[in-house]
């Protein structure tokens, strides 16, 4: 695989790719954490986990609406 990624990209372009992977896994892990760090009932907390697993995407698009979120509520002080 790894042969691949580099015949296809070249050594720049691998390394790119690799850091974006990688990126991507970070801000994961980091939406799934804030996602679970919310106080709500447990019914809706097994769904969130759900979404959150079920589709890598969302923990992702949460924390960056989260962000927004906290950048707004910063400005106001």
């Amino acid at each position: 695989m790894l042969e691949t990624l580099y015949n296809y990209f070249g050594f720049t372009g691998s390394l790119l790719v690799a850091f974006f992977l990688f990126l991507c896994f970070v801000f994961w892990v980091a939406g799934i954490a804030g996602i679970s760090s919310k106080h709500r009932p447990a019914h809706l907390q097994i769904i969130f986990f759900t979404l959150a697993i079920l589709i890598p995407i969302y923990p992702v698009l949460w924390l960056i609406a989260d962000m927004v979120k906290q950048k707004r509520q910063l400005r106001r002080l």
